[in-house]
């Protein structure tokens, strides 16, 4: 049973055509998390919120990092709920993805066979709408000591290939980071550099959340949702997407973190499409890649314009 949750769009009568934009969806909300019990939840509510969002004409839903099995884990809870790419959990992803013609932002936590050795990493699935693996990105950069025990940054090793790739969503180049790697503005430029018109970043972004030394975190995450993100959006003149968790997270009941609800879509401009308030929300916009100018006249572009020689 998908919980009850306001709807919050921006978006025209019709879906943007193929090549012309997307319809972008974000689900914010709170869950259990770290038993196998809370990822049989979570993978109800994803298949419930596709039905939902292929009623709005969807084309992209995406859930906050780590989606599947909640944020909340341990280096020993990370091994068990972990899953490798071609699992059952991502199995049903895909079909549901396929079953409702849209694509589908999975983040998950991966068991993988990296350089002859089992690794695990924080890594989104990105399915396309005929349910084919688009993307399975392992995020690179890490935030703090638990995120360490736990994960293995991503793309150490030349077989995992390159981290910052570029793919098409209803004609749109997408691309992909997660949470803490929304702070590093070499990333996005990164994306934009190989085409991105949207920039999707799921995070865990929190107000307070246990550690795995039992001790609580000593002050908020950073809101970087009405600061970062749209500057991130307008130097790079894409659209950039930050989907979080609200509310509570319980581990078998026991409350582990609450987090901001600080979702939001902002396009090339730096101007906001749609911000969640911290309740349940399915957030639903329009990138509409020919709706905006050029910020400055012609033949001027921070792209264009840089002089990497001198960085």
């Amino acid at each position: 049973m998908v919980p009850l949750h306001r709807l919050l769009s921006y978006t025209l009568p019709e879906p943007p055509a193929a090549g012309d934009g997307l319809r972008l969806a974000l689900w914010q909300g709170s869950g259990t998390a770290a038993t196998p019990e809370a990822v049989e939840e979570n993978l109800q509510r994803l298949e419930a919120l596709s039905a939902r969002a292929a009623e709005l004409h969807v084309q992209l839903l995406a859930f906050p990092e780590l989606y599947l099995s909640g944020y909340i884990v341990t280096p020993e809870l990370a091994r068990q709920l972990a899953e490798p790419l071609d699992g059952p959990s991502l199995q049903r992803v895909a079909a549901c993805a396929r079953r409702h013609g849209l694509a589908i932002a999975c983040p998950y936590p991966e068991r993988a066979q990296v350089a002859g050795e089992e690794r695990f990493y924080d890594a989104i699935a990105l399915f396309g709408a005929d349910g084919c693996l688009l993307r399975n990105y392992r995020k690179t950069h890490l935030w703090g000591p638990d995120e360490r025990r736990c994960w293995t940054p991503g793309y150490l090793e030349p077989e995992e290939g390159p981290p910052f790739t570029v793919h098409s969503v209803n004609g749109v180049a997408v691309g992909l980071l997660n949470c803490y790697e929304a702070e590093f503005p070499e990333l996005s430029r990164r994306l934009a550099l190989e085409g991105a018109r949207l920039i999707l970043i799921p995070t865990a972004a929190d107000s307070w959340a246990e550690l795995s030394t039992g001790q609580r975190t000593s002050r908020p995450y950073p809101d970087v949702s009405r600061s970062l993100i749209p500057a991130h959006a307008l130097h790079n003149h894409c659209f950039v997407a930050y989907a979080n968790r609200c509310g509570i997270e319980t581990v078998q009941g026991v409350e582990k973190a609450a987090y901001l609800g600080n979702s939001i879509v902002c396009g090339p401009h730096g101007d906001v499409l749609v911000a969640a308030r911290p309740e349940a929300t399915l957030l639903v916009a329009d990138c509409l890649l020919d709706a905006y100018g050029l910020l400055h006249p012609e033949d001027t572009s921070y792209l264009n314009d840089r002089r990497p020689e001198l960085y």
